[in-house]
């Protein structure tokens, strides 16, 4: 039976790096050492990762000397330099960043969808996808398989932290300057006045607030993270023609993405049926008793794995559509937690167990 092998968690200080850790720590072992890398101002520290104090390494090529697989989180022009190097130095590179999740010779992965994807990687690398597609196409997916998609309508519901620590800093500092004065949000303006220029990586204030926009700006109006909901939903689903229009929208949320849906399909559906398909399908819970309040929310899916789903029903006016409400937590099973699952696929792939 081969050694079980070397990990390398590139980034292990970040927000999705620190969960990372988590999850290695709590998931089955399948690993044999495990080494963490980062920028030099972490050169040295000491993290927590599988019972172990674990001392994290600056970036060099030689340090992926003996590495297996190495998980990705950092910056679409760090992973699009060093994921290469990882290649060349013998490791699979599972890659959270947006660099290489479009271009045709690289798998991008939701090992409840399409696993098989892993093992056709003729670059060395399989891409992570966006941390709000993949909190709404793990329930997509199955009832894509079930009655043929045509059309998806989103609205996302994203939380501070899919902007980094720094949006979670200032969500929390804009909500310390406007607590306590319950005449804001009452006249034009005063919020704004209230935060002042501290707004972060946000175009507007998001305390008391919704801001109908995230990412950059892409062609026609468009904002990239609509682009990547659109484009990588087609890759995932194996769906090039699929028609998507979404609206990202960024909201006063510390951790867990939400979507909208509203799903055409090729074939009639019924709400009861579709929740029984949803109910068997890997990575979700269904959430959806209206008459009790239970619906699926950030607060209440932030920190577990599934996809949470409700608000379930069949469109009025097309009998071939459903509408439904998707939470999730995008620092896991949106970030982190699809990563490790795509690793854990690779260590079976290499070991065999």
């Amino acid at each position: 039976m081969p050694a079980l092998p070397t990990l390398a968690v590139v980034g292990a200080t970040g927000a999705v790096g620190t969960v990372l850790c988590q999850l290695l720590s709590a998931r089955r072992n399948v690993w044999g050492e495990i080494k963490l890398f980062a920028s030099a101002r972490s050169d040295g520290r000491q993290v927590r990762c599988r019972g172990e104090e674990l001392t994290v390494q600056t970036l060099t090529p030689e340090a992926f000397d003996g590495v297996d697989v190495a998980m990705f989180d950092v910056p679409d022009e760090v992973a699009a330099h060093w994921a290469p190097i990882a290649v060349t130095r013998g490791a699979v590179v599972v890659d959270n960043s947006g660099a290489f999740r479009m271009e045709r010779d690289v798998p991008l992965v939701v090992p409840e969808i399409n696993p098989g994807q892993t093992r056709h990687r003729p670059r060395g690398i399989i891409a992570n996808g966006n941390c709000t597609t993949l909190a709404m196409i793990v329930a997509v997916a199955p009832l894509h398989r079930e009655y043929g998609l045509r059309e998806l309508v989103l609205a996302s519901y994203q939380a501070a932290s899919g902007a980094g620590q720094a949006g979670v800093d200032a969500l929390h500092t804009q909500l310390g300057k406007i607590a306590g004065d319950r005449t804001l949000g009452s006249r034009p303006g005063d919020v704004r006045q209230a935060v002042g220029d501290d707004l972060g990586p946000f175009p507007a204030p998001l305390a008391l607030n919704v801001v109908p926009w995230a990412g950059l700006l892409a062609d026609d109006g468009w904002s990239a993270e609509e682009m990547k909901v659109r484009n990588e939903s087609r890759k995932i689903l194996g769906l090039p023609d699929l028609k998507v229009s979404a609206t990202c929208v960024r909201v006063p949320v510390v951790t867990g993405h939400s979507v909208a849906v509203h799903a055409v399909f090729a074939a009639e559906v019924d709400a009861e049926s579709a929740r029984e398909v949803l109910r068997n399908a890997p990575g979700v819970i269904m959430v959806d008793d209206p008459a009790t309040g239970e619906f699926p929310m950030p607060i209440d899916a932030v920190g577990t794995d599934p996809s949470w789903v409700g608000r379930l029903r069949r469109a009025l006016d097309d009998p071939r559509a459903l509408d439904f409400f998707v939470t999730g937590d995008n620092l896991r099973k949106g970030a982190a937690l699809n990563t490790a699952q795509i690793a854990e696929l690779v260590a079976k792939e290499l070991t065999g167990r």
